[in-house]
């Protein structure tokens, strides 16, 4: 089985690809102007935001980065696009030939580039009676068209890579994870020789579920002998099935020509500069390399919070990283939420101190969750003198002896005896002694007595 992607996003820009029209959602039909309905006399002028994040993303992807480039014009008659063609990108790509690695998988990348979006047509009324509304307030929202080569081989795989690229881009160019800019993707699959095309899948549980069908039916069609038709298919969210659609045009159908409004750029140079963040995934593989951490933790640490991961790092400046995992997933974890929300410097500080007292025996387990759970909380933890502590682990120990002699006499031959001051120990300290440091202490004030 082999599965290739054309996956389509939104770049998070306030305006147009080729005008000054706003991307936000609005009452239909209010974010339009001449330019972005192809009006004769407008002329289209190259949003360069939109450039930068398609540059970010085709260099993320490992690709060949062309220096000249140029857009071009994808003729094409549909109610949703009012000038009759779309302005794309056909001869010179963002970029070519990369590829990404989704866990430890090299998926091919063709190529990457920018285009703009078409309208968007909304059919309504009783079935037989329907009117087609069009809002053209998409018309020349950018998109960035990612288009894979057909190396995923199970639909799950395909919902995987979208995944864990969406994470990635949203990171990298701050991709939104609005139902506007959710992924969009054209999905080619062939389980025998011929591929079949579904179109404008959107969401990536409706991915996976539209090619878990084509599986299921082409594999039944060959089963019974039958010959797979090369054709474009729809994808019905209700009835999760797929429909043959309407024919696709072939390349030469389209009649490609350079868009003469914009002309050519030179990219080379800008490109080559930008300088890439560093994303989540890429992000958790350092810090398993880094710090000797297994894959699992490192992703679970990055995905959780990158605020989280930077604290693992700066505790690991002091700490020995497999020693700060267990505390980072243990109590950090659990008031996470509390915390994320008033993290600063200060707070990162107490919880630096407890975590380092905690690991250097300063004070038990217990003392630390219950720190970590006051200071998610908003106290402020005072990290208590261990002599006095432990003074007070001495005070009540004797106390129970002093107040029960038959204790003292029995644990001279029945060492079980002993075990019933731990209750009382744990209750009248409120828990802040774990049991075998109560049961040595014990241990300790019966051998001084006579």
């Amino acid at each position: 089985m082999k599965i290739g992607l054309e996956m389509h996003f939104q770049l998070p820009t306030k305006s147009k690809l080729f005008c000054s029209c706003s991307t936000e959602g609005a009452e239909p039909n209010s974010h339009i102007c001449p330019t972005c309905l192809g009006f004769p006399g407008s002329r289209p002028s190259l949003n360069r935001q939109a450039l930068e994040y398609g540059l970010m993303i085709t260099k993320f992807l490992n690709c060949e980065l062309h220096d000249r480039i140029w857009f071009s014009r994808k003729t094409y008659f549909y109610p949703d696009l009012p000038k009759n063609f779309q302005i794309t990108m056909y001869e010179s790509p963002l970029g070519e030939h990369g590829h990404y690695m989704l866990n430890g998988k090299r998926i091919g990348i063709w190529r990457v580039h920018i285009e703009e979006d078409p309208g968007r047509i909304k059919r309504v009324g009783r079935s037989g009676e329907e009117v087609s509304l069009i809002d053209y307030n998409r018309s020349g929202v950018p998109l960035v068209e990612i288009v894979s080569a057909p190396d995923m081989s199970s639909p799950a795989e395909a919902r995987d890579f979208v995944a864990e690229l969406l994470v990635e881009l949203r990171h990298l160019v701050g991709l939104s994870a609005s139902d506007e800019q959710v992924a969009r993707c054209d999905a080619n699959i062939s389980v025998g020789e011929e591929r079949v095309e579904v179109k404008n899948i959107l969401g990536l549980k409706n991915l996976e579920r539209a090619l878990n069908y084509e599986v299921s039916r082409q594999t039944k069609m060959l089963s019974a002998g039958k010959e797979i038709i090369r054709e474009t298919r729809a994808f019905d969210e209700e009835r999760k099935v797929t429909m043959p659609a309407r024919k696709k045009e072939m390349e030469e159908e389209y009649g490609y020509i350079g868009e003469p409004d914009l002309g050519e750029y030179n990219v080379g140079e800008f490109a080559r500069g930008i300088v890439l963040p560093e994303t989540p995934v890429r992000r958790a593989y350092r810090l398993q390399s880094q710090y000797g951490i297994s894959a699992v933790t490192a992703k679970q640490i990055v995905m959780t919070s990158w605020g989280m991961a930077d604290l693992f790092e700066h505790l690991c400046l002091r700490l020995e990283p497999e020693k700060v995992v267990p505390k980072l997933l243990g109590p950090i974890t659990s008031n996470w939420t509390a915390i994320e929300q008033r993290l600063d410097d200060h707070l990162r500080s107490q919880i630096c101190r407890v975590i380092e007292d905690d690991i250097n025996g300063k004070i038990t387990d217990s003392e630390a969750r219950r720190a970590i759970a006051t200071i998610a909380g908003g106290g402020n933890h005072v990290v208590e003198d261990r002599v006095l502590v432990e003074d007070e682990l001495v005070r009540s120990v004797n106390e129970f002896l002093d107040a029960h002699p038959e204790t003292v006499r029995d644990a001279k031959t029945n060492p079980k005896a002993a075990n019933s001051v731990i209750g009382h120990v744990m209750k009248a300290t409120k828990g802040k002694f774990q049991s075998k440091e109560i049961v040595e202490a014990v241990r300790r004030e019966l051998e001084k007595r006579p």
